[in-house]
């Protein structure tokens, strides 16, 4: 069925069916051992293969490349999507997406050509840019490259590093001798590169967001980029990825929910109907869930225009240009995150208002909605992002480009 068969509202794009027809199946297969995947801690490895070989990672690129062509909001309704089977997935892929985008703003041709090679030929990219401890949070990443009898190698290590374990690649977060910040992109599979799956957080058990430990990886020129040159909504995107994934969470709440209060047979004698399928308070929950799910959508959906805004901005050869259409997909990216959060954490708690206490069994796996939607609402605390938006309201401020997390420099 189409998105407007489901009432989720038109895809964005006039090819937007044609674009997401393939991979549907692939999602179905994603969601049908999705709860089972939750409560054995199976990671997601069959899927991500499936993705790679059906080039889903590629979406982004030209369909020259071997890409899909797909715009910006196209690419963020289908995260949406994908998010609904499994929001693990998404997230674990968080880190390639982000790669290739920046790989498709690029103006060194050579790294572009490379890249895209790459990406267009099924590889991806997983992340590694977090570190733990105490480093102030202006201080250069500990993490860093130095010379070894004539050769570029790395040593350091990460965490947060989501998606590593299934990745092809690594993007890093380093320093060089300089000081200067840079990224830098190593083999998976390289002599020295250990990626350990021990995240141990409560919700989105299964993106391999753990620890990855570098010991003398050696490093090719062609793969370090000085850090400022990377593309400038860099922010506003991943957060994107995080509301498209919330997105996503409210629509399985939604279905899970549905198919529940159909197949229900118990009830209470102070119901308003014999069966809940039938029960107008019951339905009304439901309702609530699906409308909240709808709007989280859509309103990811108005924000990733702004981010296509800042992608076309880039290549007018206009710096102010470019500098304002980066600021306003920053804002419109925040006040999305402030409201979605909202929307998917209180549908993934109303679900329960909807079915009796044995839907707190584990079995059931309803509980992965609200661990997994209130992991995704703690990244980039929202807290700080209503300041920001008041800020740019009353006095015009921009948000900040980028920022950083450890400890007080003070």
């Amino acid at each position: 069925m189409t998105q407007i068969e489901n009432a989720w509202g038109a895809g964005p794009g006039e090819g937007y069916e044609a674009l997401a027809a393939p991979f549907r199946p692939i999602f179905a297969e994603i969601a049908a051992s999705a709860t089972e995947r939750d409560l054995n801690r199976g990671l997601p490895h069959e899927a991500i293969r499936q993705l790679k070989q059906s080039g889903f990672g590629a979406l982004r690129l030209p369909v020259e490349a071997g890409g899909k062509g797909a715009s910006l909001p196209q690419f963020f309704n289908l995260l949406i999507e994908l998010s609904a089977a499994d929001s693990n997935v998404t997230q674990a892929l968080r880190g390639h997406f982000g790669f290739t985008e920046d790989i498709l703003n690029t103006r060194d041709s050579g790294r572009r050509s490379l890249w895209l090679g790459r990406i267009g030929g099924g590889e991806i990219t997983g992340n590694a840019w977090s570190e733990i401890g105490t480093g102030a949070a202006l201080d250069r990443f500990s993490t860093h490259i130095s010379e070894k009898d004539g050769r570029l190698v790395l040593n350091g290590a990460k965490y947060y590093t989501t998606g590593s374990l299934f990745a092809d690649w690594i993007d890093v977060g380093a320093s060089n001798a300089e000081g200067e910040g840079i990224s830098v992109a190593v083999r998976r599979n390289a002599e020295g590169v250990d990626v350990v799956d021990d995240w141990d957080g409560f919700g989105q058990t299964l993106t391999a967001s753990g620890t990855t430990t570098f010991r003398d990886v050696l490093v090719e020129p062609q793969d370090i980029v000085i850090d400022d040159e990377r593309f400038r909504y860099t922010s506003a995107f991943y957060q994107l990825v995080h509301l498209a994934t919330l997105a996503g969470i409210g629509r399985a709440i939604t279905a899970d929910v549905a198919t529940a209060v159909a197949e229900r047979r118990r009830t209470y004698t102070h119901a308003a109907a014999g069966r809940s399928s039938d029960d107008p308070q019951v339905l009304q929950v439901v309702g609530r869930i699906r409308a909240a799910a709808y709007a989280a959508g859509a309103i990811t959906l108005q924000a990733a225009a702004g981010l296509q805004r800042a992608f076309d901005a880039h290549f007018l050869d206009d710096a102010e240009a470019e500098e304002k259409a980066n600021a306003v997909a920053e804002l419109e990216a925040a006040q999305a995150q402030t409201v979605v959060s909202d929307l998917i954490l209180d549908a993934s708690t109303l679900l329960f208002d909807a079915l009796g206490a044995s839907a707190t069994k584990k079995p059931a796996g309803l509980v992965r909605h609200w661990r997994n939607a209130r992991t995704l609402a703690s990244h980039n605390p929202r807290i700080y992002k209503h300041r920001i938006i008041g800020d740019f309201a009353v006095n015009g401020t921009p948000p900040p480009y980028q920022w950083r997390i450890g400890a007080s420099a003070g």
